[in-house]
């Protein structure tokens, strides 16, 4: 896919005239030099073309800038997103005129080759046009923008458009790929495990916490043509307890793009420690999770560390299974980035939760599955009354949701509709796929739906 990148030194408004770009607030807009490290990047659509926008951090050559220890991976990054591009957009602050940092910025630009546009940005009014000239000495197209109110943004996406290559096949399509969030505490190894399936340095690992700030998004690819696979991976920010969060600070910004994005996925990746075992935020983040109805892959990251100690999966996933029994639907993968153990293993585990979460029950098949067993088990006495299951219907997926049909709901006990729903799971796999199960009360003479 075209990429479109905007890069610059810190402070421009690049995250800002993302967001505008991407009509989403995406990218986290703080006023602090140095926020954005990693590429944030977002699947847009640019006057009708299908594009990967990437938001880049500031391009500082001195430290005392950001006073960021990461200042070299965060440009290190926007280097290679420049590498990437079809079109590169250069985001300077029309207030502060030229520079001596953005003429470099802009002298790298150049030297990549790729085709570039200056915005100049904080043009909030017409009067503040003039300050966009000054920039027209690169000999560039420079175009007067004001990303907070969306002044010459137009404009400059036309000349961006006008400059990417011609559309292909694939483009054209617009396949949309299978969304994977990567969550987790703050150092459990999301980023690295990126890199690693990957095998390029596509996020900033560092054993700073918090390094990860955004919810980054990374293109990946499994074959080629008709039969691709075609994911997005969201590396997220470790997610901390609120208590240890500052209300105005970036921490708060990046936990609620971690929630966003479990929310938007179509798989989340629970990344844990095993030595550490699951903690009270694992279990939170875990619930976050379920109250999103997501499907879900337990990683068990850092598994050499832990054979190292004598650890074994089967006392491990006993272990996991009793601590955190509402994520039993999840498979594990036990895997280590630093040796690539299992790394494989566990997109397979992404795709059968995928296809899990997705997968059609024809309700003949359905219901046999539920009246096996509900005569193999009865359902508890209440008040001299059972609880009686007519019919059951697939109302949904992504999530699984199922919607029994009985006598009275106010007969069932959360044991034996747990019954239920391992009888259906035992028929029809669902496999890391939440399952939803509703109750609703009709009377046995009532309408049956065809099949059963």
């Amino acid at each position: 896919m075209n990429v479109v990148s905007l890069v610059g030194r810190p402070n421009t408004g690049k995250s800002a005239l993302f967001n505008r770009i991407a009509r989403k607030r995406v990218a986290i807009v703080f006023d602090q030099p140095g926020v954005t490290r990693d590429r944030v990047t977002r699947e847009v659509e640019i006057l009708g073309r299908r594009a990967m926008l990437v938001d880049t951090g500031g391009i500082a050559f001195d430290r005392r800038v950001t006073r960021d220890p990461l200042d070299d991976e965060t440009r290190s990054q926007a280097a290679l997103a420049v590498e990437d591009s079809s079109v590169c957009v250069v985001v300077v602050d029309s207030r502060e005129g030229v520079t001596p940092l953005d003429a470099e910025v802009i002298k790298r630009v150049r030297e990549s080759g790729v085709p570039c546009v200056i915005a100049a940005n904080k043009c909030d009014t017409a009067d503040d046009d003039w300050r966009a000239h000054e920039f027209e000495r690169f000999g560039l197209p420079v175009f007067a923008t004001s990303a907070e109110h969306g002044r010459g943004v137009e404009a400059l996406l036309k000349d961006v458009v006008a400059k990417l290559p011609a559309a292909d096949a694939e483009e054209e399509a617009g396949k949309r790929p299978l969304r994977v969030a990567i969550v987790g505490r703050p150092n459990a190894g999301k980023s690295s495990y990126v890199n690693r399936l990957l095998n390029a340095p596509r996020v900033i690992v560092s054993e700073i916490p918090g390094t990860t700030r955004d919810a980054v998004e990374v293109p990946f690819t499994i074959g080629s043509g008709p039969d691709a696979r075609r994911y997005m991976l969201v590396d997220t920010a470790g997610m901390k307890p609120h208590t240890k969060m500052s209300k105005t600070s970036v921490d708060n910004f990046s936990l609620f793009r971690s929630e966003q994005a479990i929310e938007e996925a179509d798989v989340v990746l629970l990344v844990l420690d095993p030595v550490l075992g699951p903690t009270m935020q694992d279990k939170r983040i875990a619930g976050k999770i379920l109250d999103a109805h997501r499907a879900c892959v337990i990683l068990m990251n850092k598994w050499d560390i832990a054979q190292e100690q004598g650890m074994t999966e089967t006392k491990a996933t006993e272990a996991l299974r009793a601590m955190m029994p509402f994520l039993n639907f999840a498979p594990v993968v036990y895997c280590s980035n630093k040796s690539g153990y299992n790394i494989r293993r566990t997109v397979d585990a992404i795709d059968r939760a995928a296809a899990s979460a997705s997968e059609r029950i024809t309700t003949g098949m359905l219901n046999n599955a539920i009246e096996k067993a509900a005569k193999k088990t009865l359902s508890p006495m209440i008040k001299g009354k059972r609880l009686k299951i007519y019919y059951g219907l697939q109302v949904s997926t992504n999530p699984q949701t199922v919607r029994l049909f009985v006598n009275d709901p106010k007969l069932v006990t959360p044991a034996y509709l747990s019954y239920i729903e391992k009888a259906i799971r035992g028929r029809f796999g669902l496999e890391g796929a939440p399952l939803r199960i509703f109750l609703k009360a009709r009377t046995r003479k009532g309408p049956q739906p065809e099949g059963t």
